[in-house]
Parts: C-alpha cells; structure tokens; sequence
C-alpha cells in the first residue's frame, strides 16, 4: 500500500472454513449460510449500492444522526482515543466522527481484504494525520486488536446496525467481547435499527431494482467460483419478510423446483420451495436494545434518534467493577 500512515494485517481466515461453514449449514434443515460470506469483493460492491436505494432507509438516516451530532459525540467520548471499527470495510461512516474524536489511530476490521484495502488508502489520502492499522479478519470470530495499535482509551464504533444479524443471545455475546475489548471506561457507539411498520422493512430488504437480490444471490455466484459449486442461479429466488413475533427481517434463497447442487464432493437436495437462509436482521425497540446491552456490561450515556423514529444510535460506556456491583 503506497500510503505511510496504513499498516495492513491480513488474519483472514481459510477456505477451508469457508467450506466447512457451508457444507454444515446446508446439510441443516432448514439450511442456512452465515452473511459474512456475502462479503466478497463484488458482494461488497453491490451493498454499498444497496445504501444508495430510495428503500433502503438505514444508512441515510444513520449518517444524518452522526452528522447532527457529531460534535456532541466528540464531546463525550473525548479525543486521542483508539478507534476501532469491526466490519469497517467502506470506512464511510467514520469519516463524520474523525475531524472531531481526532483519535491517535483508527483500527477497522473485515472480512473483505480488497474492499479494506481500496478503503483505508482512500482514508488514508483524506486524513493524512490519522494512523491507521487495518485488519482482515472475521471479527464475529476474533475481537482482537493488531500488536502494533497504540495505547490510549478505546471506542469502539458499529455503525449499519449490523448488530441485528445476530440473534439477541448472540448479540449479548458479541457485544461482550467488545466490552472485553474496550475495557473498563471503554465506549460503543453503535447504529440499532428501531421496530417499524411491516411494508418499510420488507421494502428496505427486497427492492424494485432487485439490487438486494442480487446481493443475496452473489453469495451462490460467489461458492460456485471458490468451492466449485453448480448452483443454477436461475433456480433460485430471493425472498425477503418480516417475522413480526421474533422482530426480525429474513432473506432467504428460495428453489424454484427440485433440484441437486454439487459442491466438490457433496451433494444437496432440495424440493421446491424449500429454502436457504442467508440472513437475520433483528430490530429492537430503544429500551430493548439498551437492556440487551446491560446484560453484556454496558451502560447507556447517550441515545439519538431521527425525527422518523426509524433508526437510532447509541452510546454505552463499559461499566466499571464498581458500577457493576
């Protein structure tokens, strides 16, 4: 990389457990494929675009929250600080928070080493002062942090509301290990999308431009050219609901008749209509989310919401061993 305030550390994981991943999760019943692996380098692609869609409400409401109080943010969690970012691979949102946060170095993390790369040399050339350490890695497998980072306190930034992919006892868990991360006095900003209206949620996740399902289909694309799949594409339909009693949007894979897929040596049925489940996006209520994050050690020190009440953003503070007692 031609920038010197980067410096890039590939903990990617293997193919092997890309395959392991997939083989166990179809051979599930109903079969299922973590979402990490939408993100490859053209899968990244296709979510950025997702962003950019009249439906898809998340990312433009969450960035006017970090616009409008940014500031206020900065004030709170203080400067000098350590930056983190799991699932940092676009780096666009951060960008509102670093002028005024001025941390002494950004450290985001993903799967997608193309997508992180082109993304921190942008960061790079736009803030030369700020140190940056990128990591490739699966972050819902390894919180960790590169030897090289910087002392000072860390903040830990989850922006895109990803934490709903996640199902809520998964969620207290990942959050746990970012308040191990972070530390006591330790901050977590984190977007959280709210509970809305049915018809807005299942336009936001299956769009009249078809981007989403794209997206969700390139996850097929995607195993056919790394694992050696035959997946048919057109045997395949992207479906997206809303599951009002688990407060979750699913995506999913539907067939469209009997079929066989082959991946190198395995084999997998399906009937028609039967279903892969690639992902779960949870949605939360503020005072849901606020009580989820308490049970992994968080305490609230400020919530922000748009005037829509669509999406909201939190600041939790890692509770000290005195105010846990």
């Amino acid at each position: 990389m031609s920038t010197q305030n980067v410096q890039f550390h590939d903990l990617h994981s293997s193919q092997d457990e890309f395959t392991t991943d997939v083989v166990q999760g179809l051979n599930q019943r109903p079969a299922m494929i973590p979402p990490k692996y939408f993100y490859d380098a053209h899968g990244s692609r296709l979510f950025d675009a997702i962003t950019e869609l009249p439906e898809y409400y998340p990312t433009r409401t969450e960035v006017g929250i970090l616009s409008a109080n940014a500031a206020e943010i900065a004030r709170r969690v203080g400067t000098g600080s350590l930056l983190v970012e799991p699932g940092g691979g676009s780096c666009a949102k951060v960008h509102i928070l670093l002028e005024g946060m001025r941390p002494k170095a950004y450290v985001p993390m993903d799967i997608s080493k193309d997508h992180l790369l082109l993304a921190t040399e942008e960061l790079a050339i736009a803030f030369p002062w700020l140190e940056i350490h990128a990591a490739c890695t699966d972050y819902t497998r390894e919180m960790s942090l590169p030897p090289s980072t910087p002392p000072g306190t860390h903040v830990a930034f989850f922006p895109g509301s990803s934490i709903g992919n996640f199902d809520p006892d998964g969620a207290v868990d990942f959050l746990a290990s970012i308040a191990q991360l972070v530390g006591p006095g330790g901050y977590l900003l984190i977007g959280v999308d709210l509970k809305k209206d049915k018809t807005i949620l299942e336009a936001a996740y299956d769009d009249a431009a078809g981007v989403t399902a794209q997206f969700n289909l390139n996850l097929l694309t995607r195993i056919n050219r790394e694992l050696g799949g035959d997946f048919n594409l057109s045997a395949w339909q992207h479906k997206a609901l809303y599951d009002t009693q688990r407060g979750r949007i699913e995506m999913h894979l539907v067939s469209r008749c009997e079929q066989t897929v082959i991946i190198g040596k395995f084999r997998f049925n399906f009937a028609q209509g039967e279903s892969i489940h690639t992902e779960n996006s949870y949605k939360y209520s503020r005072e849901e989310f606020i009580n989820l994050s308490a049970r992994a050690g968080f305490i609230s020190d400020a919530l922000w919401v748009d005037e829509e009440q669509l999406f909201s953003v939190h600041l939790f503070r890692q509770a000290t061993t005195t105010e846990n007692n």
